[in-house]
């Protein structure tokens, strides 16, 4: 009776030790490994018992609804060793975008045999990531891979511009590792990708800046500098426009009424406008509403602005600073957010 009493406390003990490091989550061969027997795993999924399943051959060693890490937990287990979370799933694990993801992409290797099931979406490939940003047991890939894996799921180039340009905003990731899994990763459905990337390198860096610059092709006016970095000779920061005709001293800007929430925010913008004013920049400004209700009265007026210009003398008083020079506007102390560093691992 000794030996039997042991070996149940054996198996609850190797039982509670799975459901521990797993989140509550565990696989059908992981519960019969630890002893549990066919009749009695039946009993836990029955309607109505404290097991339900999740995935197939997934169960959940709980009541009620999963929770978003159990969710992907049972989406690592059932996709196998060495699987590794990607696209909208990791990218909200990153808090980079605003997409709420109804399904999880996990990468796996290219030789596994497994089907898409539920909510999880596989994704074989020759190109496993080599470290990876792990919360627990969860794990997902690192920032660069998950936008690019977001961004060829994307079917919008508005939406794939809005991720690049909020990813590159933050400071998170730099153009040259996302240009690095642009060219290393798969071709199939990186159109979208590439064109926000050259965007994003040439210094746009919201969604208004790239209807913008969609604005100015259209109406095939000379094209800005997007984000730069205007200093006086003495070294003193002026300002970062959305756009910057140097040769005619002429900035554009579009405000958006979520940058002014506060009356710190409407202070500082007064500041700003002041001191664009001192050094005699002709500033543009139109709302993102315009950009899209009236896109013909935005062209006219740009037209007219850039053309009233012309022989203008330069603003010889100020230096110019491209974005992605060194001070453009991802990363700088003006921009920058705080973030926690992640556990990744090699």
């Amino acid at each position: 009776m000794c030996g039997m009493a042991s070996s149940a406390q054996h198996q609850q003990d190797a039982l509670f030790r799975i459901l521990e490091q797993q989140l509550e989550v565990i696989t059908r061969r992981q519960a019969l490994d630890v002893g549990l027997t066919r009749h009695a795993l039946h009993h836990r999924l029955r309607p109505g018992g404290p097991w339900r399943s999740l995935l197939p051959g997934v169960y959940l060693a709980a009541t009620g609804t999963p929770t978003t890490l159990q969710e992907e937990m049972a989406a690592l287990v059932y996709a196998g060793d060495d699987s590794v979370i990607t696209g909208p799933a990791a990218l909200r694990c990153h808090h980079i975008g605003k997409a709420i993801p109804d399904h999880i992409d996990v990468l796996v290797p290219a030789e596994r045999k497994r089907r898409d099931a539920g909510f999880v979406r596989l994704h074989r490939t020759t190109r496993m990531p080599e470290r990876i940003w792990q919360t627990g047991p969860v794990r997902y890939a690192l920032l660069p891979r998950a936008v690019a894996d977001g961004a060829r799921g994307m079917v919008s180039l508005r939406d794939v511009r809005a991720l690049v340009a909020d990813a590159v905003q933050r400071g998170r990731c730099p153009v040259p590792e996302l240009a690095a899994e642009l060219t290393g990763g798969q071709k199939s459905g990186s159109a979208l990708f590439r064109v926000a990337l050259a965007d994003v390198a040439e210094g746009i860096r919201s969604t208004a800046e790239a209807d913008l610059k969609d604005l100015l092709v259209k109406g095939r006016l000379p094209m800005p500098l997007f984000n730069p970095s205007l200093y006086a000779a003495d070294g003193t920061f002026i300002a970062r426009p959305d756009g910057w005709w140097p040769e005619l001293g002429i900035a554009i800007e579009v405000d958006s009424q979520e940058w002014h929430l506060s009356p710190q925010d409407h202070a500082d913008t007064l500041a700003r406008g002041r001191r664009i004013a001192r050094y005699q920049i002709v500033v543009l400004r139109f709302t993102p509403r315009q950009l899209r209700s009236d896109p013909a009265t935005v062209i006219r007026e740009i037209a007219q602005a850039l053309e009233g210009a012309v022989g203008r003398p330069p603003l010889a008083n100020i230096r110019t600073v491209p974005a992605g020079a060194g001070a453009g506007k991802a990363g700088t102390s003006e921009d920058a957010q705080p973030f926690r560093e992640p556990a990744v691992v090699a």
